[in-house]
């Protein structure tokens, strides 16, 4: 199977890559920018393209439609996993970078659906927590269509999903949350940075979901990738619904920091753009009753990520 991967120089772009490489299919990955450890010059056209470690890269900029359709008609994939996005929440609040940010989310992400249509390939799309207001202590179920987003990024990836449902049938709309992996910057190491220099750290603890390692993901989508279960999927860690305050302590705890760590409500820490949901729980259920694998349990993951970063 080929497959293409958007936004390989990311968390989750760079591990989709390597999964697919271990299962013995054809990779190629774009992205804006030249992913890290590719030493060769490869120019700014964005039909430019060299190895990766055995995998094709392209540089590709997905708000370009015409560049879109000249690069994924010629590579011609059997698949199409869509990483790519803008995910700074805060910074796509500013006026300056909304046309920006919906550009990317919505407008790119409907070029490579427009495109996936034409070849009639599968588009497996990665979708946001973000989507649906955040109210409530019900979990989301995958299937629900109540959203509400509450700020830019939200809305401009509920618009990527409306885009990849209208014109695609062959698709996976797959919400994430809380993110982390190896090649990016991240919630975990943001947090050990700061417990490495403060005794005391004020975390929310009245924001819950659970953590999603791009490791085990990854393994997740090329599992779908290989399938034709197609529909909208969650797909976090196992382990139960946590606070960000839960998740900090327990990353201290398995990284062996003794700072301190004390909850605040999302109104009395107050440094946010974004209006971020309280209620990001999402159920997974449909995972298992579709015949995937669920993910570890957070705990598991997070102890395994530790293992792979030096901190």
């Amino acid at each position: 199977m080929k497959v293409f991967v958007t936004g390989v120089a990311g968390q989750l772009g760079h591990d989709v890559v390597n999964e697919l490489k271990k299962r013995g299919h054809v990779a190629v990955g774009s992205d804006v920018v030249e992913p890290s450890g590719v030493l060769t010059d490869i120019g700014t056209d964005s039909s430019a393209h060299v190895e990766m470690n055995a995998t094709t890269f392209e540089l590709l900029d997905i708000t370009d439609a015409s560049a879109v359709e000249e690069v994924l008609t010629r590579v011609n994939p059997d698949a199409v996993i869509h990483c790519a996005a803008w995910t700074a929440v805060d910074l796509a609040e500013d006026e300056d970078k909304q046309d920006k940010v919906r550009a990317i989310n919505a407008g790119g992400t409907r070029n490579i659906a427009e495109v996936c249509k034409k070849l009639d390939c599968k588009m497996l799309y990665i979708s946001t927590d973000y989507v649906f207001d955040g109210q409530g202590e019900e979990p989301w179920q995958p299937d629900c269509k109540d959203y509400a987003p509450l700020c830019v990024y939200g809305q401009t990836k509920l618009e990527g999903e409306l885009a990849v449902s209208e014109l695609l049938e062959k698709f996976f709309i797959v919400r994430i949350a809380w993110v982390f992996g190896v090649n990016g910057k991240n919630f975990i190491k943001t947090m050990l940075n700061v417990g490495k220099k403060y005794d005391t750290v004020r975390v929310v603890c009245d924001q819950i979901g659970t953590p999603t390692y791009t490791y085990d993901l990854a393994r997740l989508l090329v599992d779908m990738a290989e399938s034709e279960k197609y529909g909208y999927y969650h797909a976090t860690n196992e382990g139960g619904y946590i606070s960000w305050y839960d998740f900090t302590c327990e990353i201290f705890k398995q990284a062996g920091y003794d700072t301190t760590v004390v909850p605040v409500t999302t109104a009395e820490y107050g440094l946010s753009k974004a209006a971020r949901p309280f209620n990001s729980r999402l159920c997974k259920q449909k995972l298992a009753d579709m015949g995937f694998t669920p993910l570890p349990t957070w705990q598991d993951a997070l102890s395994r990520y530790l293992q792979e970063i030096e901190y």
